[in-house]
């Protein structure tokens, strides 16, 4: 005959209560110091009654085993954030890498490098796409002569009034009134004065021919 499974649940009476607490405390006592012994395990056990009391077990010292737990909760603590970090880290950089390789299949398709992958579907498009680079291509190339050509004009302008300007400069910078010395007659004494005529521009030295007068 199979005996039935007794239900657990909280025992009304309180005598009852305090034998079965009593019973059952010393049986897991007695249980944690034979696993103790027989696998040489560090054990640590608490147990707080219903009305307050204190009850404790250690295999050696309960500050000692308590302050190893808190260590290893904080290690595990630790672990535990470091691996819910690099989780994202993980799939961010595997989709940065997936990218990349994207890209660089797309460069070497435009180079028309690499295309034994490619469905004629996916050439038709390809085709589209570098149809439309270029008619873009030209189009901006197309928007950039008239200034190109405005800019050239002006500078031809500008260039052609300096070179008519620049005669007149010359001329203006050049023409200078002949120096010449006259014969003075001082009263009362006669001197004989050389006077040299100086035909040329000024500053020149004296390279020029001297006529005496």
């Amino acid at each position: 005959m199979v005996r039935g499974k007794t239900q657990l649940r909280r025992i009304e009476n309180a005598t009852s209560r305090q034998v079965t607490f009593s019973k059952r405390r010393n049986g897991l006592l007695k249980k944690a110091f034979e696993l103790s012994v027989l696998c040489d395990a560090e054990i640590a056990l608490i147990i707080f009654s219903a009305r307050g009391k204190l009850y404790e077990f250690a295999t050696s010292s309960m500050q000692e085993i308590l302050e190893r737990y808190r260590g290893h909760a904080k290690e595990s603590t630790s672990s535990n954030v470091i691996e819910h970090d690099v989780q994202p880290c993980s799939y961010e950089a595997a989709n940065v890498v997936k990218k990349m390789e994207h890209l660089e299949s797309s460069i070497w398709k435009i180079l028309g490098e690499k295309l034994e992958s490619c469905s004629l579907e996916e050439l038709h498009e390809l085709e589209g796409k570098l149809e439309k680079g270029l008619c873009n291509m030209r189009r901006k190339k197309a928007s950039h002569l008239p200034i190109n050509r405005r800019a050239a004009s002006t500078a031809s302008r500008e260039g052609r009034r300096s070179l008519q300007t620049l005669p007149n400069n010359i001329f203006l910078q050049y023409k200078r009134p002949f120096a010449a010395t006259k014969e003075v007659d001082i009263p009362g004494q006669h001197t004989d004065v050389e006077t040299e005529l100086c035909i040329g521009c000024p500053g020149r030295g004296r390279r020029n021919s001297m006529i005496p007068i």
